[in-house]
């Protein structure tokens, strides 16, 4: 499997803070499956002042410690890029990393709070020649009351990526239901574990993968931690990937936890 949302560089954001955890972290993503982990730390102004070259440098001295340690995880760089002015020139600058050089970035929009024009900031980047992916939807505490604007967003063009804890309920019971709504109206692309520790966040792909199986079946399962996945690496454009699974259409979805505990929120 391949993981393109994980936290997983030590010292350089709210991720691991030793390298001891950071190996750890390697071996659990190994154990579960993952072969390929793109490195994506915040970029965040104000707050993590990430760039492109020295998310690079972590990487490259976390493999020489990964190699040290005979853990065979290939690394990749990316970053967890924050909603900013003029985003697109830090792109283009060389400043700010799109995941592993494609033409796919990562996009976290503000967790608490809809940010105004999003939709719009969301159609600049792809005006640009970039694709928004767009990182843990169902976790954000406004997709209540702005659920419609995701899948406006994918049917424009934009990505989905939802954390693969979220299908399992290690989020609770609010980002389960609307993870599997998501996926169950077709508007998921790919899964990852945006992991930041080896104990309260674990870089646990296989579990997502497994209850999204259950839901959609095995091929689209594979297609949510493989395929898609390994087209963004090859920055293959959305036409020549496999389409999502009735895409912008309600389906009869089996009642999730939440439902069947409390109804439709």
């Amino acid at each position: 499997m391949i993981d393109l949302h994980c936290h997983m560089l030590p010292g350089i954001d709210d991720g691991p803070t030793s390298l001891e955890v950071s190996l750890a972290m390697a071996r659990q993503a190994v154990d579960d499956g993952i072969h390929f982990t793109a490195c994506t730390p915040h970029i965040y102004p104000g707050l993590y002042e990430n760039n492109r070259a020295g998310i690079e440098q972590a990487v490259e001295d976390f493999r020489r410690e990964l190699a040290a340690a005979k853990i065979p995880l290939q690394l990749g760089v990316g970053a967890d890029t924050h909603l900013a002015p003029d985003l697109v020139g830090g792109i283009r600058s060389g400043r700010v990393p799109t995941i592993c050089g494609s033409r796919y970035l990562l996009l976290e929009p503000p967790h608490h709070v809809a940010p105004p024009r999003f939709a719009e900031s969301v159609f600049t980047l792809m005006t640009a020649g970039y694709i928004p992916v767009i990182t843990h939807p169902e976790r954000l505490t406004w997709i209540e009351n702005h659920y419609a604007v995701f899948g406006d967003l994918v049917k424009q063009g934009a990505w989905m990526q939802l954390t693969a804890g979220s299908l399992t309920g290690r989020f609770g019971k609010r980002p389960q239901y609307w993870s599997e709504r998501m996926l169950d109206e077709g508007l998921v692309h790919i899964l990852a574990t945006d992991s930041h520790h080896c104990d309260k966040r674990p870089p646990l792909l296989a579990e997502g993968r497994d209850a999204a199986a259950r839901r959609l079946g095995a091929e689209e399962a594979h297609h949510l931690v493989n395929t898609r996945p390994q087209a963004i690496l090859d920055d293959l454009p959305p036409a020549a990937v496999p389409p999502l699974p009735d895409v912008g259409k309600p389906l009869s979805r089996k009642p999730g936890l939440w439902t069947r505990l409390f109804g439709s929120p």
